[in-house]
């Protein structure tokens, strides 16, 4: 049977920040009143007659086939391999990822470039670079260091650099483990696909690769939830939740945004009354 389709109304709660609190009330009230579309676990294109029916009439864009990259952004990319061949760095795969890949195939522009390295850290990536385009006789900047904030669901240290008149933050790709009633997890490096699966949303997991060009999709499930319009995790959403109760406000926040249906299993998740326990606290 095919899945069920609820048509969108506009969501009653606003998001101001990860730092705001939010009371189980709040939670309680935007789901439980039904204000999402949903869809059933599993859903595809497939299996659902129209993708339409779950967007708000013009909220996206048609779903790009492709990354078009403007010439500031081939420009800094063709640095960036220039120069981390040139430093000795040429095993080092780099990645964009997040919302700059999320957005661009939707034909929306972004600065927010988040570069994931596979073998080392920011930091590190950064000054050799900066090394590098240094005794060229090139313009450089310094390398700023963000802490990690676990309050503010910021887990790992972030290189923020400037290139050819672009800031990008510089992470290593890694994977997370969340001790028993911690919300900060234990961070290793890790692989692409690992990186991708400890992601809020399948939307968010996508990579772009700038050493082949290619758009990847580690969870298989990226692309299609864009196409469907859905927000859904990569792994089960009450684990999820449990790891990160924050992750419920930012799945509230992107189906606002985009227009999109909230994944039924999502939607279950966020009503479990642990979850709205730890959103209280």
């Amino acid at each position: 049977m095919h899945p069920v389709l609820v048509r969108w109304n506009t969501i009653g709660v606003r998001i101001h920040s990860a730092r705001a609190r939010y009371t189980s009330t709040a939670i309680r009230r935007a789901f439980n009143k039904k204000k999402f579309d949903r869809v059933a676990p599993g859903a595809t294109t497939r299996s659902v007659p129209s993708c339409r029916a779950v967007r708000r009439q013009n909220t996206m864009p048609e779903l790009r086939g492709t990354i078009t990259l403007t010439a500031q952004e081939q420009e800094l990319f063709t640095e960036l391999l220039e120069s981390s061949n040139q430093a000795g760095l040429a095993t080092t795969t780099l990645r964009c990822a997040g919302g700059w890949v999320r957005d661009k195939l939707m034909g929306r522009e972004s600065l927010d470039i988040d570069i994931a390295l596979d073998n080392m850290m920011g930091k590190e990536f950064a000054e050799r670079v900066n090394s590098y385009l240094e005794s060229r006789g090139k313009e450089t900047h310094n390398v700023a260091v963000i802490m990690s904030n676990p309050d503010q669901s910021k887990h790992l240290e972030t290189a923020r650099m400037k290139i050819r008149g672009l800031w990008i933050d510089l992470v290593n790709l890694r994977s997370e483990e969340y001790a028993h009633n911690s919300r900060i997890p234990t961070m290793t490096f890790g692989t692409p696909e690992q990186d991708a699966f400890r992601r809020d949303f399948t939307i968010n997991s996508l990579f772009y690769n700038i050493n082949t060009k290619e758009v990847e999709d580690y969870t298989g499930k990226g692309i299609e939830d864009m196409k469907l319009g859905v927000i859904r995790t990569p792994l089960p959403a009450k684990e999820t939740f449990l790891d990160d109760p924050l992750r419920v406000l930012r799945a509230v926040r992107f189906a606002s945004r985009f227009g999109f249906a909230l994944d039924e299993s999502l939607v279950e998740a966020a009503s479990d009354d642990k979850v709205r326990d730890m959103l209280g606290h």
